[in-house]
């Protein structure tokens, strides 16, 4: 017996809205605790429920932006849940309220990219692609990011230029969509990368391209990558449960 789930709200911003300034947001990477699994269709249906009515429940102060199923993509982790809020004790009200949810029991968090979002300091006119309302793509790669010490010890307007020449070779791939949030401070990463397309193929050629910036010898760490595919959340759960 398959059970209706409550619908999960992950509609973007219209078209030709105003940038969001900055936003909280986090990328919650789930293992699943296999020796707990669901035996039957009901209890995987009751597991599922219990999600995303929580879910669904914080809506009015926690955007979904999207669940990604990582089942043959990347190993450790199952589950990718992408949450937006303006408030960080909104995300951590969520994830208190899924945890001891027939769901939540099974679903060991594994990775936790916390940070905030805003806009370029080198171009104010770039920010990450969600705070600018663009719809989500069907591939995510996400992974921590932090430059060298050497990094923030140049000139702020060589810094600026090579982030510029940097930007210029991503433009060569203008389907990605590229949303850096910032965690310095409260997390072991200065920042969360995440990029998005259609094709993880296109996502390949413009990493591969953008390994000849110059700006890359600052990089000190740029792992582990995961990669997710976009699914409903119902059908994202299942495929980790």
């Amino acid at each position: 017996m398959t059970t209706a789930s409550p619908s999960v709200s992950t509609v973007p911003q219209p078209a030709g809205a105003p940038a969001q300034k900055s936003a909280f947001t986090a990328f919650w990477l789930f293992r699943t605790e296999r020796t707990a699994a669901p035996r039957s269709g009901d209890e995987r249906d009751t597991a599922v429920a219990s999600i995303t009515e929580v879910i669904a429940s914080h809506e009015a102060k926690v955007q979904l932006r999207a669940a990604y199923s990582t089942a043959g993509l990347s190993a450790g982790v199952d589950l990718i849940l992408w949450v937006i809020s303006d408030s960080c004790d909104s995300l951590q009200d969520l994830a208190t309220d899924l945890r001891p949810t027939v769901g939540g029991q099974l679903l060991d968090m594994r990775h936790t990219y916390l940070g905030v979002a805003s806009m370029s300091q080198y171009d104010p006119e770039h920010g990450a692609a969600f705070l600018r309302g663009l719809p989500p793509r069907q591939y995510l790669s996400v992974y921590p990011f932090s430059k060298t010490p050497d990094w923030y010890l140049l000139p702020w307007e060589t810094r600026r230029d090579l982030m510029i020449e940097h930007g210029r070779m991503g433009q060569e791939f203008p389907s990605i969509l590229t949303n850096t949030v910032n965690s310095f401070g409260i997390a072991d990463q200065e920042f969360i990368v995440a990029l998005e397309d259609d094709d993880p193929a296109i996502l390949v050629q413009m990493v591969q391209r953008l390994r000849g910036a110059e700006v890359r010898k600052y990089t000190l760490l740029d792992t582990p990558i995961f990669l997710g595919r976009r699914m409903e959340l119902g059908d994202a759960i299942r495929a980790a449960i």
